[in-house]
């Protein structure tokens, strides 16, 4: 998806404080006055033009949100990054971030508490190599480069215990991924690690280069998931459960072959993007329906699940640094709105 290019000072100051708070409460129903009081501001929940996140646009044109009654106000943000940054000042409720930003980011106060998989990469993170690799291990003791601490980092890495391939024997070159493209035409650099739509254009400035791994190939790895402000969670509890029903009514529309097409035009027109070129990103996520997130919220060791994608990256952001404590995951993760509902 959309995820951060650069680090913002907010976002790393996040990395540094998410040990210190690494335990996301399960909020309890509120019937109080409070809840009656917060019900009068809307809900404000950011979009971006990433096919999982533009499920809000297509829900909002059809009706759906309106008929739930939620008092609900979407912004949209052009780019991921500044998204987060209102989503740690609590500007916004909610976001949509992978499984492991959302714990890198969930500290000082502004927990956010997963609710929704909205979908899980299905091959629009991918590795990029010159024409002249054609795996693997034609990349090793080359340069391969990708923004460090990312996702990136982890498909690269999980590319390689995949093949049984040592990391040691390969160059690795940070760079942001929004620039990546560029460097990808470097003859120092063999192959690059990002994500739709970037990937499409460093294929373009490097004529005959090809993917050589995707997300494709390891199902799970990377999921984005709606994660909701605690606190937003505890007060609007009923009205986040009305959202995720309007959500999955957009989604059944989308997969409906017989509505597909109006489905992709109109997300594709908020989103500034070609039909053609909506669709393909489409096709490299796969959006989950609310009956399939009542699969993937089963709490296992898979890939297939949640828990095991969110353990499996857990661990990989605690050996590589990105914080120094392990997180609490299954504190951050709430299946009980969407175990709930029909």
């Amino acid at each position: 998806m959309m995820r951060v290019l650069t680090l913002s000072a907010s976002i790393t100051l996040s990395l540094m404080l998410v040990a210190c708070d690494n335990t996301a409460k399960v909020p309890q129903a509120k019937t109080d006055s409070t809840t009656t009081a917060a019900t009068s501001t809307p809900l404000v929940i950011p979009y971006n033009e990433f096919p999982s996140s533009m499920v809000w646009q297509l829900a909002l044109e059809k009706g759906w949100i309106k008929e739930s009654g939620v008092n609900v106000k979407f912004e949209y943000f052009a780019d991921y990054a500044s998204s987060i940054d209102a989503f740690l000042a609590r500007k916004l409720d909610a976001n949509i971030v992978t499984n492991g930003d959302n714990f890198m980011l969930s500290s000082g106060g502004t927990k956010g508490v997963i609710i929704l998989a909205v979908d899980y990469s299905n091959g629009t993170d991918v590795i990029l190599a010159k024409p002249d690799i054609h795996s693997l291990q034609d990349l090793k003791g080359k340069t391969v480069a990708f923004e460090k601490g990312l996702v990136s980092d982890l498909l690269f890495n999980t590319a390689l215990a995949d093949h049984h391939l040592d990391p040691k024997d390969f160059k690795v070159l940070n760079a942001s991924t929004s620039q990546l493209s560029q460097v990808f035409t470097s003859p120092d650099v063999s192959a690059v690690v990002l994500w739709q739509p970037m990937a499409n254009q460093a294929l373009k400035a490097v004529p005959g280069s090809k993917v050589i791994y995707s997300s494709k190939d390891k199902p799970g790895l990377i999921y984005d998931t709606l994660s909701v402000n605690a606190q937003s969670l505890e007060t609007r509890r009923e009205d986040w459960k009305k959202l995720i029903i309007a959500w999955d009514k957009a989604v059944n529309y989308l997969n409906d072959p017989k509505t597909r097409d109006d489905a992709i035009n109109i997300m594709a027109k908020k989103a500034g993007i070609s039909t053609t070129e909506f669709s393909e990103m489409i096709d490299g996520v796969h959006i989950l329906s609310l009956q399939e997130n009542k699969k993937v919220m089963q709490k296992n060791k898979e890939l297939s699940s949640l828990y095991g994608s969110s353990y499996n990256v857990n661990e990989f952001n605690l050996k590589n640094g990105i914080y120094s404590k392990s997180v609490n995951v299954d504190g951050a993760i709430y299946p009980d709105i969407v175990n709930e509902l029909p």
